[in-house]
């Protein structure tokens, strides 16, 4: 930190098309980076691009410089989903790599106060996400560094792009339903 020193970000995200090596994570992952690489489960570290961001959404795809066919998430369905079945938060909170934690659904179509909103949506000054964003929200633990993880089902499937945390409360965290990460990314 400080004049002239590189600042360094963890955080996480999944290969969700492995044949053409793209990566879904957060907006605000990559919000104002000059430089995005991804490191593999393995420890493989490869350049990234970023494709594309969507501010209103807080999503993001990278192209993984060299990579072909990696081994992609396969993703699942969240209209299925139902308040109270488990699932499970995986990522790099704290710089703390390969974490995984368990929670239940706690609620769908929720409306949360945006953290990567840069435009003011009321007079108040508080940022809000566009509606078209309802979200998952769970009690598996989702922390810094968490930001643009995979939230799975029971099955292994990805339901969930984890986001956010509430604010003053412990236990109450985030995700993006696949639905609108799948129509964003394409």
């Amino acid at each position: 930190r400080g004049e002239g020193r590189p600042e360094y970000s963890h955080a996480s995200g999944f290969v969700y098309d492995g044949h053409n090596a793209l990566v879904l994570t957060n907006a605000h992952v990559v919000q104002g980076a000059t430089r995005v690489a991804v490191v593999t489960a393995e420890g493989d570290r490869k350049d990234a691009r970023v494709l594309g961001v969507d501010a209103h959404t807080d999503l993001a795809v990278l192209k993984v410089a060299d990579a072909r066919h990696l081994p992609e998430a396969e993703l699942g369905d969240d209209d299925a989903l139902r308040v109270g079945d488990w699932v499970v938060a995986i990522g790099h909170p704290i710089g703390l790599d390969h974490t995984v934690t368990l929670g239940i659904v706690s609620s769908k179509g929720r409306s949360i106060a945006s953290p990567v909103m840069s435009r003011r949506d009321d007079e108040s000054g508080a940022r809000r996400w566009a509606d078209r964003v309802r979200f998952i929200q769970t009690d598996a633990a989702i922390n810094p560094g968490n930001s643009g993880g995979p939230l799975l089902d029971d099955a292994g499937r990805v339901i969930g792009i984890n986001t956010a945390t509430a604010m003053h409360a412990d236990g109450i965290g985030f995700a993006i339903p696949v639905t609108v990460a799948k129509r964003v990314a394409s």
